[in-house]
């Protein structure tokens, strides 16, 4: 997975993971993904973003969505 695309920063969108410091968030990408955009279509839309950043914010939200918090037994 490309992490490096993928920054938090408290600075910028409020600290959701954007794709390299830039003020798109892997939640904007997976969302016009799910809503049927092509890849060819969001760098239409965001020409400063190249195709690894979408495959990154892909990647990245999978990998997010695999996470679980698991609580601990309180003594």
């Amino acid at each position: 997975m490309k992490i490096e695309r993928i920054t938090l920063d408290p600075k910028v969108m409020g600290g959701k993971p954007c794709l390299r410091g830039l003020r798109v968030t892997v939640g904007t990408i997976v969302g016009l993904v799910a809503a049927g955009q092509s890849i060819e279509a969001i760098l239409e839309a965001y020409p400063y973003l190249v195709r690894e950043d979408i495959f990154a914010a892909l990647s990245y939200a999978a990998w997010r969505a695999e996470e679980y918090e698991v609580g601990l037994a309180s003594a």
